[in-house]
């Protein structure tokens, strides 16, 4: 008799990395929840996304058939922000937990990515056109209406006119000398972002919790998935090498920093990065003796 065929459970990262691989099937808002799997490994992304779906479904019975998109963005705004109580955690903004989808759904509080994404979802399912957008700074929303667009912040619910936009991007403007005769406009910042872009822009955000708090197990994880959203990124490639090295993973970490090296010869921490990586080599030979 046969042996029964075994089929193992994929590891988070081989969920994740099925979720983001090709652009056409991009699924973002599970590769979101599944980034809480790294913290909580028996996370069920399934019955996370089955509770977002309950949330638009209580919202989408409530519309009338015919109800226009501004009755449906009224709606919205009263029921996420005031019925559900979601909002910023002003109290613990650099608290891990806000970039947890499942965190959030809990607590009702959140960072303007993660609440964005959930503010998008629900929009999208009760027929409106939204959109994240990466602005400097602050992760904010897009909706298209008959009338023009709307931005909303996630993290307040407050809708932002253009002033308000032009206030908050003066500094970044400033700083990055577009100003004058190189100054760019609005809209250029104000863009749809790509699923890859939004997920890229959560992970770091989380890199540089677990990095200010030298977090290295965690931090590792975080570039994990940074490696594999990103293929070509090779910096995330250079830095998951220095928590390999911290973390005290020689082979892996001389691995990675070749490999930046290879594909950034000319970059601006090349020279020290290859005297670093002449150090873990000795290292690694002294290991083995």
């Amino acid at each position: 008799m046969p042996a029964p065929i075994r089929f193992e459970a994929p590891t988070p990262l081989q969920y994740f990395a099925m979720l983001v691989a090709d652009d056409a099937s991009f699924s973002l808002l599970e590769a979101a929840i599944s980034v809480a799997q790294d913290e909580y490994p028996r996370l069920d992304a399934q019955a996370v996304l089955a509770e977002i779906d309950a949330m638009a479904d209580r919202l989408r019975r409530r519309l009338p058939a015919d109800a226009g998109p501004l009755q449906r963005l009224r709606a919205l705004n009263q029921y996420f922000f005031q019925e559900l109580g979601f909002g910023g955690n002003v109290n613990d903004y650099y608290d891990r937990r806000n970039s947890y989808l499942i965190d959030v759904l809990r607590t009702r509080r959140g960072i303007p990515i993660t609440l964005a994404l959930l503010y998008v979802e629900l929009a999208t399912q009760v027929g409106l056109d939204a959109a994240g957008v990466s602005f400097p700074g602050h992760f904010l929303v897009k909706l298209h209406l008959p009338r023009g667009e709307v931005i909303v912040d996630p993290f307040t619910g407050h809708s932002l006119s253009r002033e308000q936009l032009d206030e908050r991007l003066a500094p970044y403007r400033r700083e990055q000398g577009l100003v004058g005769d190189f100054e760019a406009p609005l809209g250029l910042f104000l863009q749809a972002a790509a699923p890859r872009e939004i997920l890229a822009r959560l992970l770091r955000n989380l890199k540089e919790i677990h990095r200010g708090a030298r977090d290295w197990p965690r931090l590792l994880a975080v570039l994990e998935r940074l490696v594999v959203l990103l293929p070509d990124g090779w910096e995330e490639r250079r830095d998951r090498a220095l928590v390999q090295a911290e973390l005290g993973r020689l082979d892996e970490a001389v691995d990675d920093l070749q490999a930046y090296l290879e594909h950034a010869p000319s970059a601006r921490d090349a020279a020290a990065l290859r005297r670093r990586l002449a150090a873990w080599r000795r290292g690694r030979r002294g290991l083995l003796h």
